[in-house]
């Protein structure tokens, strides 16, 4: 049994989803030290001994230990410059900001009904709004969304030094714990195993006279020849290529894509959704071509398309479709048509994951050209999602 099985019932540990510990039994121990100040209703937070100067982090200012190992945390420090990075790691006082937390359940709703109301006014009416559907928790879509978007450290742990009379603090628990944020693929590289000439491939890739590198081959073969630290990313949706030391500037891609309202801004080419996924294959003028796999039991919304027509053929699996008045059952190898202005409804009666290729056709075949009649999962009659 895990070592962090010892922490309490009602006690968070919240983490980051992007990051890497090389050291989990470290990484356990400092949990462990933590609780102790955060069982007392303190704020516990795990600050990175860093190991460089490091200016892609932000860091944590904090002072003398207390009678429980736990250092209280004096400030929060935006990620640095060059020089004050170094003028950082040579002090004893500062970490970088792990971003990972420790907390009872009850000291968290205290500080945020404090700092930030309106963020946990949201959140309780979309909970007790929600619905329970099959094994998903549906929270109330519209409350939820108009909960304020910000960081732990900007809604919370800056302000909390001004409300001596919370009695709640903010600790640090020091990590040595071969810790590293994933949130660059420079990052990536740096924890990756690598190869003789420092490279660091995933996936279908050949490499000459290639060094110091990331090379990531998600589905289709990626050949490089005479580079030295560079990054290279192939998936479905688009391929990036850039240098190592210049691959934090990706966010000003990011930035063109949204303006010029380009699709792989917000969507990915393989979608999930509630019942399943979708997988757009192939698409041109007028048509398109999708993979969709339902899972077993679920079931599309009742839905038509002013624009399109479709074409289903079953490829594994069984599917029990509605169509206008008729009710159908396919399996492998059948097929049936859709026409457009017709309501229809697909669904997987069976206990294997259904897969069907839809042949989209028509004027318009944008995923906003849904209109729903009844829906299991609550979406909005005319959401794309």
């Amino acid at each position: 049994m895990s070592p962090l099985a010892e922490i309490p019932r009602r006690h968070l540990l919240v983490m980051p989803s992007d990051h890497v510990i090389a050291n989990l039994a470290a990484f356990h121990d400092a949990v462990i030290r933590g609780l102790p100040a955060a069982a007392q209703g303190g704020i516990v937070t795990f600050g990175v001994v860093p190991e460089r100067p490091e200016t892609g982090y932000g860091y944590i200012n904090a002072g003398s230990a207390d009678e429980r190992g736990a250092l209280p945390i004096i400030r929060f420090v935006e990620k640095p410059d060059s020089v004050t990075a170094q003028q950082y790691v040579a002090c004893s006082g500062y970490f970088w900001n792990s971003g990972i937390f420790l907390v009872r359940a009850d000291t968290w709703l205290t500080v945020l009904a404090a700092f930030a109301p309106d963020m946990v006014d949201a959140c309780r009416h979309a909970h007790e709004n929600g619905v329970r559907d099959i094994d998903f928790f549906r929270v109330k879509s519209d409350a939820f969304i108009s909960c304020p978007a910000d960081s732990i450290d900007y809604a919370v742990m800056e302000k909390l030094p001004s409300r001596p009379d919370l009695g709640i603090g903010g600790f640090v628990i020091p990590l040595d714990a071969g810790w590293s944020d994933l949130g660059s693929w420079d990052s990536v590289w740096t924890a990756a195993e690598k190869d003789a000439s420092g490279n660091a491939v995933s996936g279908d890739v050949l490499l000459q006279d290639t060094r110091n590198s990331l090379v990531h081959a998600g589905g289709r073969l990626v050949a490089c020849v005479g580079l030295d630290d560079i990054v290279v990313v192939e998936t479905a949706d688009a391929v990036l290529v850039a240098r190592k030391d210049r691959v934090q500037n990706v966010k000003h891609i990011v930035v063109e894509l949204r303006r010029t309202e380009r699709v792989e801004a917000a969507l990915h080419r393989k979608v999930a959704r509630p019942w399943g996924t979708y997988d757009c294959v192939d698409a041109g003028e007028r048509f398109q071509v999708k993979r969709i796999i339902v899972k077993p039991g679920a079931v599309l919304s009742l839905q038509m398309h002013h624009h399109r027509a479709e074409h289903w053929i079953v490829v594994r699996g069984t599917a029990r479709i509605s169509r206008g008045d008729e009710s159908i059952l396919l399996s492998e190898n059948q097929s049936t048509y859709i026409p457009l202005g017709v309501r229809h409804r697909l669904e997987n009666p069976g206990k294997v994951p259904l897969e069907l290729i839809e042949v989209q056709s028509g004027s318009y075949l944008g995923e906003d050209d849904i209109v729903r009649f009844e829906d299991l999962y609550g979406r909005r009659k005319d959401s794309s999602t």
